[in-house]
C-alpha cells in the first residue's frame, strides 16, 4: 500500500523528476564531492511534502524516533550504512552506550529504540541502553508491543566517561533531542556524543537548519537546471515573541504577510489555483508541538486563549521565543481519503527507507505531527536508490528516488548547520 498522488497539479513536479532521474550520475557525484567536505549526521530523518508542483522538506530531525516503522527487507541497508559511519567516527569502537527520550509510557518508541540496538549489534558493537531517568535507579526491563523487551540502565559518570554498571563504551549515541537542556552528566566526556550535544534543541534552531538548505537548494538546482523554489520552502524568523502577551505580533504579520504574497506571485508563475498557507512554529521544539497553519495575516493577531496556549510552550514545557514562519506545502498524497507525507530515513549519507505518515484528521494543508494524532506507518515497498531510467517518473521506484534525492539535500544542510553552529 503506498499513497497516491491525488492532483492534477503534477505538470512542475513531473518535469523536476525527470530532471532529477536524468542528472543522476551528476547528482551522486556532487554529494559524493559534498560527503568529502562535511561531516554527516549518524543518522537523520526528513520530513517531505509533496504538492504535485513541489517536493520539498520541511524538516530534518536529527534523532529520528521511527526506525521501528521501516521495512524490515531494508534492515541490511542499515546495518551496512551504520558500519560506515562507525568506521569514520571511530574505527576501533566495540561498544555503544545508546541514551533515549525519557518515553517508557510510549512503547512505540521504545520500539524504535530497540530497532536502533539491533543495527547497532549487527554492526558489530556491543550495545546497552542508558536512561536519564532518575526514577529508574536499577536495570529495568520494558515489555515490546512487538514482543521481546528492552533493558534500561541507569547511566554511569565515572570521571570523564559515561557508561552503565560495568560498561565502558567508544560512543555514546543520543535517541534523546536534550530539548529540556543538555544535563550534567553528559557535559565536558570524553567520547565521541553522537549527534553532537548542540544538535539537541537546547540550542539547535530550524532557522539556521533552513539557512543553510537555502544555500544547498541554490547549488543544486543550478547543478540540474531548475527554479530552487521547486525544492525550497520560503522562511522568516521571529524572535523575542511572547505568544501569552501578545508581544512580537508585529513582527509575525508581517512576515506571513509576505511569504503568502511571494508564494501567491510563485503559484500565479506556475498556474497554480491552490491558496497559499503558511505554516507558524516554535524555531525549536519537535512532536510537531508549537505549529499553526495561517491562511490570512490576520489569523495571528485574534489567537484566543486555547490557542495562545497551544503556541507558547513546546516539549518538556519549554517556552517558545524564537519563532519559524515558513511557507505552507500541500500535500497531495493520500491512502484510504487520509492525507499522507513520506519521512525519509538516513543513517550516515545513505537513505535506509522511509515510511508514509498518515493522518485521517487533518486536511492538505496542516501538520500532520500532531500531538495524540493518529497515524499509520506505512514502510516504503521499495528502496530510495533504485530509479528506472526507462519508466515513467511518476512511477514508484522514480519517485522514491526523488525523494531519496531532497532527503539527502536536507542531510547535507543539517551538515553544514551542525559544523557552522559548533561552539568554539
Amino acid at each position: 500500500m503506498v499513497p497516491h498522488l491525488t492532483t492534477a497539479l503534477s505538470g512542475a513536479l513531473l518535469e523536476l523528476e525527470k530532471r532529477i532521474l536524468n542528472a543522476m550520475p551528476s547528482i551522486e557525484h556532487w554529494l559524493r564531492s559534498a560527503w568529502q567536505e562535511h561531516s554527516t549526521p549518524i543518522y537523520a530523518s526528513a520530513d517531505l511534502r509533496n504538492s504535485g508542483f513541489k517536493l520539498a522538506p520541511v524538516d530534518t530531525n536529527l534523532f529520528p524516533g521511527g526506525f521501528n516503522n521501516l521495512n524490515p527487507e531494508f534492515m541490511p541497508l542499515c546495518v551496512q550504512a551504520m558500519m560506515s559511519a562507525i568506521e569514520k567516527i571511530c574505527p576501533d569502537a566495540r561498544g555503544a552506550l545508546l541514551i533515549p527520550e525519557n518515553h517508557t509510557r510510549n512503547l512505540y518508541y521504545l520500539q524504535n529504540v530497540a530497532a536502533i540496538a539491533y543495527i547497532l549489534r549487527q554492526s558489530g558493537m556491543n550495545v546497552r541502553i542508558g536512561t536519564l531517568i532518575p526514577e529508574i535507579d536499577k536495570p529495568t526491563e520494558f515489555a515490546l508491543p512487538e514482543g521481546g523487551s528492552l533493558l534500561l540502565e541507569p547511566v554511569v559518570r565515572m570521571g570523564n566517561r559515561l557508561g552503565v554498571d560495568g560498561f565502558d563504551p567508544c560512543i555514546v549515541l543520543l535517541n534523546n533531542d536534550l530539548s529540556a537542556g543538555i544535563p550534567d552528566v553528559l557535559k565536558n566526556i570524553e567520547q565521541a556524543v553522537l549527534p553532537p550535544l548542540h544538535a539537541g534543541w537546547a540550542t539547535r534552531r530550524k532557522s539556521n537548519h533552513f539557512s543553510a538548505y537555502n544555500e544547498v537548494a541554490e547549488e543544486f538546482s543550478k547543478l540540474i537546471g531548475i527554479d530552487p523554489w521547486l525544492i525550497n520552502p520560503y522562511f522568516e524568523t521571529c524572535v523575542k515573541v511572547d505568544f501569552h502577551e501578545r508581544v512580537g505580533e508585529e513582527c509575525l504579520v508581517s512576515h506571513v504577510e509576505a511569504i503568502l504574497e511571494k508564494t501567491a506571485k510563485k503559484y500565479a508563475e506556475y498556474g497554480i489555483r491552490e491558496k497559499p498557507f503558511v505554516i507558524v512554529k516554535a524555531d525549536a521544539g519537535t512532536y510537531g508541538m508549537g505549529v499553526m497553519s495561517v491562511r490570512n495575516p490576520d489569523a495571528v493577531k485574534g489567537l484566543n486563549r486555547k490557542q495562545r496556549n497551544k503556541m507558547a510552550v513546546v516539549k518538556e514545557g519549554m517556552p517558545v521565543s524564537h519563532v519559524l514562519i515558513q511557507e505552507g506545502v500541500h500535500t497531495f498524497e493520500s491512502i484510504n481519503e487520509a492525507v499522507a507525507e513520506p519521512v525519509v530515513y538516513m543513517i550516515d549519507h545513505f537513505v535506509v527507507g522511509g515510511f508514509y505518515r498518515v493522518h485521517t484528521g487533518r486536511g492538505t494543508d496542516e501538520n500532520l505531527n500532531a500531538p495524540g494524532m493518529h497515524f499509520v506507518p506505512l514502510a516504503f515497498e521499495t528502496a530510495c536508490s533504485l530509479p528506472d531510467y526507462k519508466a515513467n517518473p511518476d512511477m514508484i521506484m522514480n519517485r522514491f528516488y526523488a525523494y531519496g534525492v531532497v532527503a539527502r539535500l536536507a542531510l547535507l544542510a543539517a551538515a553544514i548547520e551542525v559544523e557552522r553552529t559548533a561552539p568554539e
